[in-house]
């Protein structure tokens, strides 16, 4: 009910922004303007997640893989690759960055499929390398926003991440849900300002001679993960 609730009280917003969106990918990149993936849902089930298309058509998804990879063995935060990265279209890493890449999964939220609070949903080779209590997270529908989103996830571990779910999972409630809800908003505001601020650095590293730049964006979130 609150999902329904707040969708259909945001669609006269929703819908032109949009449209909006996928005007403006049209335009700067030739392509489809959503991309569909698999992803691990509720109990371990596989379901196609839909976003606004933000990187180039056939994008290698190798360096997302190697870096999730690094991240799941290792003390490192969960932030995302930062720099600049040729394969994220002119935009791109705003629209990751403020969240609206995730717009479409509105719709797997109407199938329900996904809710509008919940761990995000994995991918699949992420799930296969998941220990018994990693998968423990899987116990919740899968949600655009979550409590790990909402508590500084790019200065936290990918096990700290986990905690931060079945800490959810094991005590999901509507004034939590509510909760989270709330505290999104400010936490993408935050987040905006850190990638900016990242951008920033990049570009005027990679503008001083003998100063290597930063390593290249990968604003996927997945893991999901953005907000």
């Amino acid at each position: 009910m609150l999902d329904v609730t707040c969708i259909l009280l945001a669609m006269p917003v929703l819908v032109p922004l949009s449209f909006l969106i996928g005007a403006i990918i049209k335009i700067v990149s030739p392509g489809p303007v959503f991309f569909q993936q698999e992803r691990i849902g509720y109990r371990g089930r596989p379901f196609m997640c839909f976003k606004f298309r933000t990187m180039l058509v056939n994008a290698d998804p190798d360096v997302h893989k190697g870096h999730l990879a690094e991240l799941m063995t290792s003390n490192r935060p969960m932030s995302k690759l930062d720099g600049i990265d040729t394969r994220v279209i002119r935009g791109g890493i705003w629209l990751r960055a403020l969240g609206l890449d995730e717009l479409p999964q509105l719709i797997n939220v109407m199938r329900g499929e996904m809710s509008l609070v919940g761990p995000r949903p994995c991918l699949l080779y992420e799930f296969e390398k998941y220990l018994p209590r990693h998968r423990g997270r899987c116990g919740a529908l899968p949600g655009l926003t979550g409590l790990w989103q909402v508590s500084d996830k790019n200065n936290t571990t990918f096990e700290e991440m986990i905690d931060f779910d079945l800490k959810y999972v094991r005590t999901q409630s509507l004034g939590m849900d509510v909760a989270i809800l709330l505290k999104t908003v400010p936490a993408v505001v935050c987040q905006t300002y850190q990638v900016r601020r990242k951008k920033r650095e990049a570009l005027r590293a990679a503008s001083v001679p003998g100063v290597v730049a930063a390593p290249s964006v990968d604003q996927s979130s997945f893991p999901t993960t953005s907000v």
